[in-house]
């Protein structure tokens, strides 16, 4: 064990991700669990947490988000953002939006919205892709995507594979996961826009809008 508490950490001024600032906290972590005093420059700690918490949402102001985007709230609608808390922690950033879809076994998915970010800027986002599944008839919805670790607005602009065995329904409310490069995003929908399908195949995120869903 090493017994200078200097010894090996990373410079948290330079770090040049979130990752890498939770993997130097852990560290420190480890040094303070083993008793070793810690420098005064270390003592940045609070602010790096805090700062964090500048860049993500918390789950109360997701909640009124939601509930103001949908026009209602439910139990469904707060149990699902709960489970996308537990699962993923907190949001950097969300997409408000809506899509229309419709099929029997196989399906597509055309949407648009907004991407917000909490630490500003964002963009115009257009969504599809096809849907394998339970998905039957057409619908038209709105959807409100929690977004997580997402580095950039740009970095949203991507094919997103859905995550087998991520969704989550409850009271009429629903929410699957999506991920790739690190980036996850959740879907949230209700009542009629509620697919099963969601959760397989994936969906490809743009600058503009495609009819081609591939």
């Amino acid at each position: 064990m090493p017994t200078d508490a200097t010894e090996g950490l990373i410079d948290l001024s330079e770090a040049p991700s979130l990752r890498t600032r939770r993997d130097a906290l852990g560290r420190l972590g480890r040094y303070a669990a083993a008793g070793l005093v810690l420098p005064p420059g270390l003592a940045v700690l609070p602010a790096l947490a805090a700062d964090n918490e500048d860049d993500t949402y918390d789950e109360d102001s997701v909640l009124k988000e939601a509930t103001d985007f949908f026009g209602e709230t439910t139990e469904g609608l707060a149990k699902v953002i709960e489970k996308a808390f537990k699962d993923q922690g907190r949001p950097n950033a969300y997409i408000k939006g809506q899509e229309a879809s419709g099929a029997v076994t196989v399906g597509l998915r055309y949407g648009d919205g907004q991407l917000i970010m909490k630490r500003g800027g964002g963009g115009k986002v257009y969504w599809a892709g096809p849907s394998v599944g339970f998905d039957v008839g057409g619908n038209a919805s709105k959807v409100f995507t929690l977004v997580y670790k997402l580095p950039k607005a740009s970095a949203i602009y991507r094919r997103f594979p859905g995550v087998d065995g991520s969704l989550y329904y409850i009271g009429g409310a629903g929410v699957n996961y999506q991920r790739a490069n690190g980036i996850t995003l959740a879907p949230i929908r209700l009542g009629v826009g509620l697919r099963a399908g969601a959760s397989v195949g994936y969906v490809h995120y743009r600058r503009e809008k495609s009819i081609n869903p591939f």
